[in-house]
């Protein structure tokens, strides 16, 4: 049965070390290969021509290639496969493989053989910000995403990898989730972006000791700096 568009539901999946399957050796595919070795996964190419781009990294030994079309059985044992092929029969038969062996499959371009679709994800560090239109406006979530990526700086990257440090300070402490979470939205001031793109981190700094006490471990806003001046 084809997917139904309404039903989508977003969540972040981790590949790294995960076998992952592109069928495709195009431009397409290229971009697929790329995204998810960038995130760690294992990647097999399947296809009898490669993009440049895909035979420099085969040469590296960054991923695996079947130089041949794909057929039934090619699926075994992956994670997430994503077509990158505009042959439709093939299209048909990666969908019906896909099925039964209960696997994450998205076709691109075709929403109706995906069980999963690929949102435009703006990204900043850790911070991921994705817009989907259930695959019916890929050109619009384009345009969203590159209107995020104006409004939402490197200073957000920043930002997180600094609440990430205090959380994990504040996690070891051992207080009671409750206290926690009022902690975590006390630290989550909605200034501290600017702050950072202003320069002001002594301001930084005295916000999270007016939070986490005058102990508070201040070194994570050395390294932040640092970081942001890179960027």
């Amino acid at each position: 049965m084809a997917a139904d568009n309404s039903q989508y539901f977003p969540v972040c999946l981790k590949v790294a070390g995960r076998q992952c399957v592109v069928i495709g050796g195009g431009r397409v595919g290229e971009r697929k290969v790329q995204g998810l070795l960038a995130h760690g996964a294992l990647v097999r190419v399947i296809s009898p021509e490669l993009s440049e781009p895909l035979a420099a990294l085969l040469r590296t030994g960054a991923i695996d290639w079947l130089n041949r079309l794909y057929q039934e059985g090619d699926l075994a044992g992956a994670f997430l496969v994503i077509a990158a092929t505009d042959d439709p029969l093939a299209q048909e038969r990666i969908h019906a493989e896909a099925e039964a062996r209960n696997i994450l499959l998205n076709v691109a371009d075709v929403p109706k053989w995906c069980n999963f679709i690929l949102p435009a994800t703006a990204r900043r560090g850790d911070l991921s910000i994705s817009v989907s239109t259930a695959g019916k406006s890929p050109a619009l979530a384009s345009t969203l995403r590159q209107a995020l990526e104006v409004q939402f700086g490197p200073e957000y990257g920043v930002l997180v990898e600094i609440l990430g440090t205090l959380r994990d300070t504040v996690l070891a402490e051992g207080r009671p989730h409750a206290e926690n979470k009022v902690i975590f939205a006390r630290l989550a001031d909605p200034e501290m972006a600017a702050w950072i793109k202003d320069g002001l981190w002594q301001k930084l700094a005295g916000h999270i000791q007016e939070v986490l006490g005058p102990d508070a471990p201040l070194a994570c806003l050395e390294r932040a700096r640092q970081t942001y001046q890179q960027s």
